[in-house]
């Protein structure tokens, strides 16, 4: 697929051509939504080696964005309005070809919208050799109006606490970056039939929601702090598990009006979690507003027999995909080299 913005694709190679390797996210809960110490939001959450975003990007006679994937159509539209932005606060506006390899599904709870943005922003940033902060690239692409763990973790990967959005709507502070045991694994529970919440639905949805309790906000912080950061630190599974579980069912409890009823935006997937508890320990919940839901493991051994007795069991739902991972330690991989020849 391809989207031309100007003339004729060039045929001559670029002088250079800088490659983009963005890890997906999931976010794992909001501590304090409605600010009851002044500070909305704050996040826990943790940086994936799934679902990367790929990109290339390098000079050219036009500006042309394509993919080799003919399901990215509404990725491309945001790069091309991503890159005019770009090109308007910069004043670097030479054409530029920009090439998608792959994409995250898009409103699955993988926080595809900030990936996509920040590896143009930083690739654009390379090619021009412009020293522009992550935050700032994110700043000026309209990224991290709540949470800030998809910012950070572009730049650092790991398990990410945010201290919520600052004065004025900056993107927000990292309060802790915890490397992810190498051990663990996260089972990933999806449902491609539908999507989560995004956009206009999103901001409706969480205006109607009801105050969020200070008691309850106190509580997800208390978790987060005396739980599941020490217990990440020693290396200490069911702690963590049990954290990152209570965390996820009080703040689902709290979106399920959003959601029909439920803290899964699946039926499926809720199925799914309700199924796995009987299973053994497990860090379960669903990432963002879904459909994707999560289950972190102590071992792969763990991931592989739960996939395997969900896929044996009749009452588990056919339709859903299961993807097991690790966590990503490091962050987006930034790479310049002289392409191949393109001919037309």
């Amino acid at each position: 697929m391809k989207m031309q913005l100007a003339a004729p694709e060039c045929r001559e190679a670029p002088a250079v051509l800088i490659s983009v390797e963005a890890p997906s996210r999931l976010h794992l809960g909001f501590l304090d939504p409605n600010a009851s110490l002044g500070r909305r939001f704050a996040s826990l959450g943790l940086v994936i080696d799934a679902f990367a975003t790929r990109l290339e990007l390098s000079p050219a006679r036009e500006t042309t964005i394509d993919s080799d994937d003919p399901r990215q159509q509404d990725a491309l539209r945001r790069l091309a309005r991503h890159l005019d932005t770009l090109q308007r606060e910069t004043g670097r506006t030479q054409p530029l070809r920009v090439h998608l390899r792959s994409a995250p599904p898009a409103h699955s709870g993988f926080g595809s919208g900030t990936q996509l943005a920040l590896a143009l922003g930083r690739a654009f940033c390379a090619l021009h050799r412009l020293e522009l902060p992550t935050r700032r690239l994110a700043a000026i692409l309209g990224r991290g109006e709540r949470s800030g763990v998809g910012i950070a973790g572009f730049d650092q990967g790991g398990l990410l606490l945010d201290g919520g959005p600052g004065p004025g709507g900056t993107p927000a502070p990292v309060l802790a970056r915890l490397d992810f045991p190498p051990a663990w694994r996260v089972l990933l529970v999806l449902d491609e039939r539908i999507d989560g919440l995004s956009g206009a639905a999103e901001r409706a949805a969480m205006d109607q929601l009801a105050p969020f309790p200070r008691e309850l906000a106190a509580d997800l912080c208390h978790q987060v702090l005396l739980k599941v950061l020490p217990a990440v630190i020693e290396q200490r599974f069911e702690p963590f598990a049990e954290g990152v579980s209570r965390i996820q069912s009080q703040i689902g409890d709290y979106f399920a009006p959003a959601q029909g009823g439920s803290m899964y935006t699946s039926a499926a997937v809720a199925g799914f979690m309700d199924w796995l508890r009987a299973q053994g320990p497990a860090g379960v919940g669903q990432s963002s507003w879904g459909p994707t839901g999560f289950a972190i493991l102590p071992s792969e051994t763990e991931a592989r027999r739960v996939v395997a007795l969900a896929q044996a069991d009749a009452t588990i739902d056919r339709g859903l995909r299961f993807v097991i991972c690790g966590g990503d330690n490091r962050g987006a991989r930034v790479e310049a080299a002289a392409p191949a020849l393109r001919r037309a």
